[in-house]
């Protein structure tokens, strides 16, 4: 969960290269768009530039953790996000993050919203 804490503090900074320390170089992310089934990014350069265009398009995205618990090699953390849509409106969203970690870095991410 240190690790987990640690990725989303990192994201709340938007800070992609502290990020990319807490992750393996074999990575995988399954972002949750589009749907029905997301994308999937996979090794560290896909998330990298992913989460580095994510970032500029949505310059104000921040992760409040609801909940988070792990056992072994998996974390599950319960989440909502607020950020502003291209009119400036806000935009509220709730999700759960699946995370495998192995060797002290984060091997998987898999991402689901609600709504």
């Amino acid at each position: 969960m240190r690790i987990v804490l640690a990725f989303t503090e990192s994201f709340n900074r938007h800070d992609v290269a502290a990020m990319m320390q807490l992750v393996s170089e074999d990575c995988t992310f399954e972002d949750a768009v589009p749907a029905p089934n997301g994308a999937v990014y996979a090794g560290k350069e896909a998330v990298t530039r992913f989460l580095q265009d994510f970032f500029r398009g949505s310059p104000d995205a921040h992760l409040e953790v609801e909940e988070i618990f792990g056992l072994g090699e998996r974390c599950v953390m319960r989440w909502s996000s607020t950020s502003l849509d291209e009119r400036g409106e806000k935009v509220h969203v709730r999700g759960v993050d699946l995370f495998k970690v192995r060797n002290q870095a984060i091997h998987e991410m898999l991402s689901y919203t609600k709504g």
